[in-house]
């Protein structure tokens, strides 16, 4: 049995206690002795007290007026509880085969990762606002780290040309993620700046993002996006395609831009459209959207 697998159990309990409430301050303050009352129709307001008296006895904590904190003594008790804790989930390991914990340590990982992604919200902010300034200076370090020509800060859309909506992804109040549009002309939008955080990759994030983008475009009036990218942002490649986006003739002269797709976003109910007013062919029908969701609609066969 390797160390790791016990640390990985213990740091998926930890997460999912927390995730659910069970850790918080607002578990273990009112709601936590809002739901003793409620399970045993009452609480001695002196249990606190006499929990605390105990722990002093015990020479575990001090209690300067209204504040307690741990003694030598009481570090060293938390570290024992620390070690059964390890010895607890040790031994609960060791009834199951290297296969079993294989499976079990995994199935803990896909269920931390769908958790991170239904707690990571997505919000629109102010271009200008310093969290969105942070996400896009990170995402041109990554750029220029990764691009052989490197990438050029002054390449970014300063904030008084986004003509559009910034989002911002945060998780636990952290941002990890963040993309914009802006208009190119009546009914035609850019999504630019799509990324994620390195720590919060694998999540799904980058779809849900460029998904609202595409959302919150259409409710503005956009039928047509367009995006431009790089050959090396290969995962960005995988996820137009997969969503939609069709290859298409550079469109801008920004260098980093050495590939290019759009994607046509009509009501449900209305008629697919094939071809704009100057008569050259759109990319086929790759989504809708109602109700504030975008929903994938069938692709038309080429005449």
């Amino acid at each position: 049995m390797e160390v790791e697998q016990i640390e990985r159990v213990r740091d998926f309990n930890r997460y999912y206690t927390q995730r659910l409430g069970v850790l918080t301050d607002r578990h273990l303050g009112p709601a936590r002795l809002l739901t003793e009352i409620a399970d045993h129709g009452s609480l001695d307001t002196d249990h606190v007290t006499r929990q605390l008296g105990e722990l002093h006895d015990r020479g575990l904590i001090t209690i300067d007026g209204r504040t307690a904190a741990l003694t030598d003594a009481g570090r060293r008790e938390c570290a024992i509880l620390d070690q059964r804790a390890t010895a607890g989930i040790a031994a609960l390991l060791g009834e199951l085969t290297a296969g079993q914990r294989d499976r079990l340590v995994a199935a803990q990982d896909e269920i931390r990762r769908v958790l991170r992604a239904a707690a990571v919200t997505v919000e629109p902010v102010p271009p200008a606002s310093p969290a969105a300034r942070a996400c896009l200076q990170r995402y041109a370090g990554e750029l220029d780290a990764l691009f052989p020509e490197g990438f050029t800060t002054g390449t970014l859309t300063r904030p008084e040309d986004v003509t559009g909506t910034q989002l911002l992804a945060l998780e636990d109040g952290h941002p990890v993620g963040c993309g914009m549009w802006i208009r190119l002309g009546p009914g035609v939008a850019e999504v630019r700046h799509l990324w994620v955080a390195a720590e919060a990759r694998g999540l799904g994030l980058g779809r849900k993002l460029l998904s609202r983008l595409e959302v919150d475009a259409a409710n503005h009036g956009i039928s047509i996006i367009r995006l431009g990218t790089h050959p090396l942002l290969t995962e960005a490649l995988a996820l137009y395609r997969t969503s939609g986006y069709a290859d298409i003739g550079n469109y801008s002269d920004v260098p980093y831009n050495q590939l290019a797709f759009e994607k046509v976003l009509v009501s449900l109910g209305a008629a697919p459209v094939t071809s704009r007013p100057d008569g050259t062919r759109r990319p086929p029908v790759a989504s809708a959207f109602r109700r504030g969701a975008v929903e994938s609609a069938p692709r038309r066969p080429p005449p």
